[in-house]
């Protein structure tokens, strides 16, 4: 067991779903704020109850190519903005003056994170013309190589599961773990499963 790791169930819907997943043990949940994504939420929708899930669980804003504007109308509901797009170094720089940015990057031959003034890292799989959420298995020894080289604290995502996240953490050993379709109900992307949510926690951490 990695004594420290984190666990961040991404794609959250609905106020149902991110109970589940705080009373599992998550640490962090996130919500998909970008229009393109079958997980999405709109601010408003989740504004409501959004500040009642209380303090002990990060809320991260997930956001591809934000603008400015939708930058600073997330900022009062989340404590990250997560940037998985193509964001430039400079656009992170001013999402981080008004706090915490972690910025996500496909894993590929090459990558190199360290132009982006971000808090974290997350990688995730490399799938063209896809930001995440896809299912498709990061390449874990690759994965390894990077968390080692890494000055910053690295989130692991990409095709994660119950059943492979133990192993994935053995091996790469990252800060956290980050999953969404791997403890969804089969077919719905907008349901967590609680049963694969408790399992994924309690595989992660065992």
């Amino acid at each position: 067991m990695t004594p420290s790791l984190r666990v961040k169930i991404c794609g959250i819907t609905n106020r149902d779903d991110a109970l589940v997943a705080i009373d599992a043990g998550a640490d962090a949940l996130g919500f998909n704020l970008f229009p393109g994504s079958k997980r999405r939420v709109r601010i408003e929708e989740v504004a409501p109850w959004l500040p009642a899930l209380g303090p002990d669980v990060v809320r991260v804003a997930v956001m591809v190519n934000p603008a400015a504007e939708e930058i600073a109308a997330a900022r009062p509901l989340f404590d990250v903005l997560q940037l998985h797009g193509q964001e430039t170094p400079e656009v992170c720089a001013e999402a981080a003056i008004a706090g915490l940015v972690w910025k996500a990057f496909p894993l590929a031959d090459g990558l190199d994170a360290t132009p982006y003034p971000a808090d974290a890292i997350l990688i995730d799989s490399s799938v063209p013309g896809a930001f995440g959420g896809t299912g498709a298995l990061i390449d874990l020894d690759r994965a390894a190589l990077f968390v080692r080289a890494s000055l910053r604290p690295v989130w692991l995502s990409g095709g994660l599961s119950p059943d492979n996240v133990f192993a994935a953490v053995a091996k790469v050993r990252p800060h956290g773990v980050d999953v969404a379709s791997g403890v969804e109900f089969p077919g719905n992307p907008r349901r967590k499963d609680p049963a694969r949510v408790r399992a994924f926690v309690a595989a992660a951490r065992r």
